[in-house]
């Protein structure tokens, strides 16, 4: 018999992988509302407490006021606009790389540049915890695809020296994460620069969770080790600290250019709003300046104040509490919710199975007492 979209979310539903739509009654921030319930947001990743700055929100009005609502076109056609210039000039200069790329989303960055760049007869190696946008946009370049395992940086080595042994000349494009979104480790970048620089290899890094956090000036694990000119190309998005949303890719001129005339997420949709690449300058500015020095630091204090045994060293905002059954991580996630904590419980394929758990997403937003009150809860849940 064919399989009906009933009988698929019927076994969704048994596997306990069924997922909904749920609205919230409120704007996003620090405290939310839904089902009438007043929550404590520790589900979005909004890590800075950005998306509710009013100096972002007077960016994106002046940009609507000035720009109008949206591009109208694609940005080879005439929907390029003085935001989309400027923002992209301020960026290039942020990451040291002298150039840079806006996308409507992160994942399209990954999906519109990663076939850009390698294709039939190029090889991808990723990590094998690799973002979904990653393992998708490799796929589509046609490229040979090999995966080395999380952060074995001498795994990648034998793998890149038997790869070159084969093709002295091929183009291979190493691809990882700064922070790896469900786990919050982060990538071991200062012996995977020296292993991908050996075998003339080009590094793809995600910045997606560490771009307004990491670096003296918020701009990335590479900033923070000083290795940005080591680095091909630098993504991230504006979705997560920035607080707005989009994405992009920072590197070299002759990179961005070849981006341009090949990227096809680029080059067939039309461009963010004005206003929204209006706000991201603001954003970037904030992020970059004293205040977002400060912001860095409380968040900082918050992850020491919920974990007082955890390193002293620039921590990423996410902490997983791994429970292994989907069933276990749902109730917990449910029973947070009746103490007043908005919890996601994360489940496969976004974790492999059996790693079902609950993922913390830290905020400057948030405050001490808060942050204290769902340690508690935690350890309490724990005990009981």
């Amino acid at each position: 018999m064919a399989r009906t979209p009933e009988s698929e979310l019927q076994q969704i539903a048994s596997d306990g992988l069924l997922r909904r739509l749920r609205a919230l009654d409120s704007g996003t921030g620090p405290v939310v509302m839904r089902d009438g319930r007043r929550l404590q947001n520790f589900a979005s990743n909004d890590y800075l407490g950005l998306a509710s700055h009013p100096a972002l929100s007077a960016a994106f009005i002046e940009g609507v006021e000035r720009f109008g609502a949206g591009a109208a076109s694609a940005r080879l056609v005439c929907g390029t606009l003085p935001p989309h210039q400027v923002l992209e000039e301020a960026l290039g200069e942020a990451k040291g790389t002298g150039a840079s790329l806006v996308f409507g989303s992160g994942f399209a960055t990954a999906l519109g540049c990663l076939p850009a760049i390698v294709g039939r007869g190029d090889t991808i190696i990723l990590d094998k915890l690799a973002h979904a946008s990653l393992i998708d946009g490799a796929r589509l370049s046609g490229a040979t695809l090999r995966v080395f395992p999380h952060n074995d940086f001498a795994k990648l080595d034998r793998l890149l020296t038997s790869l070159r042994a084969k093709d002295a000349t091929g183009r291979m494009l190493v691809v990882t994460e700064s922070v790896f979104s469900m786990d919050g480790d982060l990538c071991p970048l200062e012996e995977i620069v020296p292993v991908v620089e050996r075998h003339g290899a080009l590094l793809w890094l995600d910045e997606a969770h560490a771009f307004g956090l990491f670096g003296e000036s918020g701009m990335g694990l590479a900033a923070g080790l000083g290795l940005q000119g080591r680095v091909t190309f630098q993504m991230g998005t504006f979705s997560k600290a920035a607080g707005l949303s989009g994405g992009y890719v920072a590197a070299s001129r002759e990179w961005i250019d070849l981006l341009v005339n090949r990227a096809r997420a680029f080059i067939y949709s039309t461009a963010p709003p004005p206003a929204l690449a209006h706000a991201c300058l603001a954003s970037l500015q904030l992020i970059r300046s004293a205040e977002g020095d400060a912001l860095r630091q409380k968040l900082q204090a918050h992850l020491t104040t919920f974990d007082p045994s955890s390193p002293s060293m620039p921590r990423s905002a996410i902490v997983p509490v791994i429970l292994g059954e989907n069933e276990r991580a749902l109730a917990a996630s449910a029973r947070l919710e009746e103490l007043g904590f908005l919890v996601p419980a994360i489940r496969y394929p976004t974790v492999p199975r059996g790693s079902a758990r609950l993922r913390i997403s830290h905020s400057a937003a948030h405050d001490t007492a808060t942050v204290r009150a769902l340690a508690e809860a935690l350890s309490s849940m724990a005990s009981a």
